[in-house]
């Protein structure tokens, strides 16, 4: 449909084309890298803040854990009674404000020879310190994970969150040193020394950060449960593994697996409640095995860039726009010339060559183009007068060749039977030429009351020359024939006439019999011709044996052979040229002297003419479309 449209529609589609392919090249290299500098902006910005919250755990977490380190130091170097170690305890309290209690928990007997449990336990409440013990069936503290981690470990330990049912009655996380004994068995496991520390505010400390407008930080303990979220109803009872499961994301366990084992990165993150998509950025927190995550909406963070494209989207559409104009008018100008170019170009060819031709004076490709117009005009003008003289000479030359064709036809005899008053014999002959005229012959004449003499031949070449060839050798043959009563005799003759003066060195193939009808002796001789056919009643058609005759009109004195046979009544001889056996199809394949012999198998009943019809008729199929390249005479003679 393209190829169709013109000039300004195609100038116009190629400038618009490329305009916009280079526009949005550069608008698309332009975003990327501008979503690229803010993607590493917000990285930055993600580490820094997540840093932040981290550290700023960590600085909360640190003098919590200085506080079991010490007591353990003190519990491990002298005894204490109970009053001893409730004042160091309280006065831990009270120069530790994040920390709401503290404990410490002996191995069975190893306080008190008479007491299994011993956990003495200093809590804030109502704005008081509280002493209190614990232990006993309502609060087995050996299977909790603060005194069995590290009594098995013997390292200190920060505990998962968790709700302390008995103790503090909080949700909590709980800081854990082993001590051990200060007598002579020092290895000897004796407790452990523990800080608890309230969540409430961390989960405000880590909401209150402001990340954007809609961003958030969360943390995940050391398995992988939601200490602080957002969506509270995770928190305590969600881990960032049981989400990725429900979701079936790959992505988000493995992200899962890379918090808890301490690491820190910047990801894609689309494990957001509401389904967001965004960035994540992840960090540890000092020794307690958490992980702080900061998520940074990605809408919020492309909100810039996606108004540029926006904005960059109109201000290319109002340009492509204003190209349009500005092309379509400039196209105008340039192809307004063109149509009245064309219109002239039209009139022209209804054969108008007087139209003006406009633009000559207008320079440039327009100007050269319509010069091409004028020279064209004028070339044409002079073509129609060349082709005016050159038909008025063709149909001259066709009109000299029609008649040439008639004179021609005129030389050959015409009437069958040609001697009425000789009953003795049927004759038959007929020439198509290829052209207007042709060079083959044939003719037969009267030599006396009994006997009769013809003659078949073809003139080497085609058209005129070849024709004025045949119109002499017809002429010498009936000449001869006049005067001798042989075939070799009549073809030596005018083998010699023909050999003087022939500066063409054009020649003839001749056949030339001569038929007694009384006594049915024929004698004939052949002058390089095709060898006829012999056609004797009930027998199969034969090629007539030959005397070795050369061609005529190549060299002088030549002598030719005659031979002689005898027709028995019914039997004939089918003389032609080589346009039968030579005719081609539309493949090239030639008729030959086989299909000729096969065609003229079984005709001894037909008369001569209808002979010579059949093969033709057989010829004509055979050629199909192929041209006729040769001329075609054939001749049949037959003793009744």
């Amino acid at each position: 449909m393209i190829r169709k449209r013109g000039i300004s529609f195609k100038l116009a589609a190629s400038v618009l084309a490329g305009s916009l392919l280079v526009f949005l090249a550069i608008f698309a290299a332009g975003y990327i890298h501008s979503k690229s500098a803010i993607t590493r902006n917000v990285e930055k910005n993600a580490e820094n803040l997540a840093l932040r919250i981290a550290h700023q755990i960590a600085s909360v977490l640190a003098p919590v854990e200085k506080l079991p380190d010490h007591l353990a130091a003190v519990l491990e170097s002298v005894d204490l009674d109970e009053g001893q170690m409730t004042g160091i305890l309280r006065r831990a309290l009270e120069t530790s404000p994040v920390v709401f209690g503290t404990a410490i928990a002996f191995a069975p007997y190893a306080h008190d020879p008479a007491t299994i449990d011993d956990c003495l336990y200093l809590l804030r409440r109502e704005k008081a310190i509280h002493v209190t013990h614990l232990g006993g069936a309502q609060y087995n503290y050996f299977y909790q994970d603060w005194y069995l981690i590290p009594r098995e470990t013997g390292k200190p330990f920060w505990s998962e969150p968790y709700f302390d049912t008995g103790g503090g009655n909080i949700l909590m996380a709980t800081y854990a040193r082993p001590f051990c004994c200060n007598k002579a068995d020092a290895q000897r496991f004796a407790g452990v020394v523990t800080a608890d520390i309230s969540l409430q505010w961390l989960e405000k400390s880590v909401c209150e950060t402001p990340v954007l407008n809609s961003g958030y930080a969360f943390i995940l303990s050391s398995s992988g449960t939601f200490i602080t979220h957002p969506q509270q109803r995770w928190v305590m009872n969600e881990t960032i593994f049981s989400i990725a499961e429900s979701r079936q994301d790959t992505d988000l366990r493995r992200l899962g697996k890379r918090m808890i084992h301490g690491e820190s990165g910047f990801v894609s993150f689309t494990g957001d409640p509401s389904g967001r998509l965004g960035f994540l950025y992840f960090a540890p927190i000092g020794l307690s095995h958490w992980s702080v995550g900061v998520f940074f909406p990605e809408s919020e963070l492309m909100a810039d860039l996606n108004a540029f494209r926006d904005q960059g989207l109109f201000l290319l559409a109002c340009g492509i726009l204003l190209l349009i104009l500005i092309v379509w008018l400039v196209a105008g100008t340039i192809t307004r010339p063109l149509r009245t170019l064309s219109a002239a170009a039209r009139q022209m060819a209804t054969g108008d060559l007087t139209v003006a031709i406009p633009g000559l004076n207008s320079g440039g490709e327009v100007g050269a183009l319509a010069e091409s117009f004028a020279y064209m005009k004028d070339a044409l003008n002079e073509h129609i007068r060349e082709l005016v003289d050159t038909t008025a000479a063709k149909e001259r030359i066709e009109s000299e060749l029609n008649i040439a064709h008639e004179i021609q036809m005129g030389l050959l005899p015409k009437l069958f039977p040609p001697f009425p008053d000789i009953s003795g014999f049927d004759l038959f002959a007929m020439i198509q030429p290829a052209r207007e005229v042709g060079g083959d012959l044939y003719d037969f004449y009267r030599m006396d009351d009994t006997r009769v003499c013809f003659v078949v031949g073809d003139v080497s070449g085609k058209g005129v020359p070849a024709s004025l060839f045949m119109a002499v050798t017809m002429t010498l043959t009936k000449m001869t024939a006049a005067k001798r009563r042989h075939p070799g005799q009549i073809l030596k003759e005018v083998n010699a006439q023909l050999s003087q003066d022939n500066a063409a060195c054009m020649f003839v193939t001749l056949f030339c019999g001569v038929l007694d009808i009384r006594s049915g002796e024929l004698w004939y001789a052949n002058g390089g011709h095709n060898p006829p056919v012999l056609l004797r009643k009930n027998e199969a058609p034969i090629f007539l044996e030959g005397t070795d005759g050369v061609l005529l009109g190549t060299l002088p004195d030549l002598e030719y052979a005659e031979r002689r046979i005898v027709l028995a009544p019914g039997d004939g001889l089918f003389i032609y040229t080589d346009g039968i056996t030579e005719a081609m199809d539309a493949s090239g394949e030639l008729y030959a002297e086989e299909r000729l012999l096969g065609q003229l198998s079984g005709k001894d009943r037909l008369s001569p003419g209808q002979i010579i019809e059949s093969v033709m008729q057989d010829v004509n199929a055979f050629a199909g479309s192929a041209p006729q390249a040769d001329d075609i005479t054939m001749m049949m003679v037959r003793l009744r």
